[in-house]
């Protein structure tokens, strides 16, 4: 049976989807075409019918993660993002936090496409992060611009680090606690 445009577009989404879940869970090589095919409630053999290969389905579930990770935090301040992003409640939720913590590692790995998916990533949150700060601040636009980097890259850091701990280690906990008190201070001051 022969299924319609919209539906074929609906499955798509639903695959790309599943496999921004997947891949934040378990990285990019620790998926593979078959299971998440199955998972999404599809055949593997379906898998080509919508995507080239697994690099462009990677790259378009990048996408799709890194700007439902941008959406979740639109209306907050940088302050109030640093505690949401720096948490526990952030750390233990791997498929369904931020892309750039879960894989920036694994991108590093894979093709320019994908880095450069990556890259808009960055710039995109950075921008957002920048847009947020209050219209009080002195800061130039180029210091403004470096601030973000930094808060951004102290932050993804620290759920990086305290990922790689035992869930249940003290050390994990200690990680977000004092870099978000760090962060949190440096933004302050």
């Amino acid at each position: 049976m022969k299924i319609t445009k919209t539906q074929s577009a609906a499955n798509r989404a639903h695959i790309v989807q599943t496999a921004s879940e997947l891949f934040r869970e378990r990285g990019y090589d620790g998926v593979g075409v078959a299971e998440l095919m199955a998972t999404a409630g599809f055949t593997q053999g379906g898998f080509y019918k919508h995507f080239g290969s697994k690099a462009d389905l990677m790259a378009e579930a990048a996408q799709n993660s890194l700007a439902q990770s941008l959406a979740s935090t639109e209306g907050l301040d940088v302050e109030q993002f640093i505690q949401l992003y720096v948490s526990r409640e952030h750390r233990d939720g791997r498929g369904d936090g931020c892309t750039l913590a879960a894989l920036c590692a694994d991108a590093a790995r894979q093709s320019g496409a994908l880095k450069t998916t990556f890259a808009d990533g960055v710039e995109n949150t950075v921008r957002a992060l920048q847009q947020s700060v209050s219209a009080d601040t002195q800061a130039t636009g180029q210091d403004s611009r470096a601030k973000m980097l930094d808060t951004l890259a102290h932050a993804v850091g620290a759920v990086i680090l305290s990922r790689a701990c035992p869930d249940d280690s003290p050390l994990a906990d200690e990680i977000l606690q004092v870099c978000r008190a760090e962060i949190l201070a440096s933004l302050r001051g």
